[in-house]
């Protein structure tokens, strides 16, 4: 199957039971059993028959053999950290997702579990920061916000070389785009309340293997540690996901457009985006992906002037999260990385003027005038 059509048929895409064409949503917390040991669903956060639909249909559209259902994005990586003991190191791209940052100072510490951040884009920065008790080396690509590239193939040929995990969050791509598995990553993570979602109705997290006993373990953590995704919010993905490809190309059209234009004002300062020709990586990102995507970061001159920015959109709503049908707009350094501390920031280049924008399906003359209208 094709993308778009592997979006609406991958996985268990109808009800077996019924023939329905959309998978019932089974609130069910307990199950049947036909006798001791004999059973096909035993307990609901061991597996639910909606869950299962879902799960199945992200390990089919990211090229694995396996998926998981959290409750959050930062459930599913946390729970993929967990595959990590006392004592063990882990690398991670340096400008991740705050959410991500928190988790790995703020809580992984706690577990003696220790994480480097370095520039994954940096082969020699990412060789020379391998320890040996480094397992696992965790990117973003394209990251947030600064939407910088990490070549997959080669972190993944380091990664392999050296005996550790290779982890991508996948969630700014999708895999209408990017499929890292392909490219030799062992586990894909998403923020399925993002595009895989795309309504702003749904929180999950969703995590993808290919390898079996990664897939064991995985399930294990899921089972024991609880942090499931429930029957509805499972279908509501799954209904998401059906129009997946539809929605990508929408977006990245109005982007490209968004992009231009915002590369032209006078207000702008900078504009962060892949599908630049100026942009660091662009090339490397055509190469592993096949689009360039809907976020785009762009700086003005200060803080106070991308507040009065914010103020004065309409439809660009200021809101956290990114990857929906309407168009969403954001300060990182106020909002999704409030929590790395501002010295940390500037040296990242997430600058206080820095707008973060997540470009959605409306009309594009609408979205343009809105811009010029804040800006203006």
């Amino acid at each position: 199957m094709r993308k778009k059509t592997k979006f609406i048929h991958g996985g268990i895409s109808r009800d077996p039971y019924t023939g329905a064409v959309s998978v019932p949503v089974y609130h069910a917390s307990t199950f049947k059993q036909d006798g001791v040991g004999h059973f096909k669903y035993e307990y609901a956060r061991t597996g639910n028959p909606t869950r299962e639909a879902l799960e199945k249909l992200i390990a089919d559209i990211e090229e694995g053999t396996h998926g998981f259902a959290f409750g959050s994005g930062m459930a599913a990586i946390t729970a993929v950290v967990q595959l990590f003991s006392a004592g063990d190191h882990i690398l991670a791209t340096d400008d991740v997702y705050g959410g991500t940052f928190r988790v790995m100072t703020k809580v992984l510490n706690r577990f003696n579990i220790d994480v480097t951040f370095v520039d994954t884009s940096n082969l020699d920065a990412v060789r020379d920061a391998i320890r040996p008790n480094t397992k696992a080396i965790y990117v973003e690509t394209p990251t947030n916000p600064l939407l910088k590239i990490t070549d997959l193939r080669a972190i993944a040929g380091v990664a392999h070389e050296n005996g550790l995990k290779f982890i991508v969050d996948n969630t700014f791509s999708t895999p209408y785009w990017q499929n890292p598995l392909v490219l030799g990553a062992d586990i894909v993570v998403h923020s399925a309340t993002k595009y895989l979602g795309g309504h702003s109705d749904v929180v999950a997290g969703l995590v993808v293997v290919k390898d079996e006993k990664l897939a064991e373990d995985l399930h294990f953590i899921q089972n024991s540690t609880g942090g499931i995704l429930g029957p509805q919010d499972s279908w509501l993905l799954i209904r998401g996901i059906k129009t997946l490809g539809v929605r990508m190309e929408e977006i990245e059209s109005n982007t490209k457009k968004v992009v231009e234009f915002l590369a032209d004002h006078p207000a702008v300062e900078k504009v962060y985006y892949p599908g630049l020709a100026g942009h660091l990586g662009h090339e490397l990102h055509r190469s592993q992906a096949d689009g360039f995507g809907g976020m785009v970061s762009f700086t003005v001159s200060n803080q106070e002037k991308a507040l009065d920015v914010l103020k004065k959109t309409e439809y660009f709503t200021l809101a956290e999260s990114l990857g929906a049908v309407e168009s969403l707009i954001s300060i990182p350094s106020l909002m999704t990385h409030a929590s790395i501390p501002r010295e940390r920031r500037l040296e990242l280049g997430i600058e206080d003027g820095l707008i973060r924008i997540s470009v959605g399906i409306e009309d594009i003359e609408d979205l343009l005038e809105d811009l010029e209208h804040a800006l203006g």
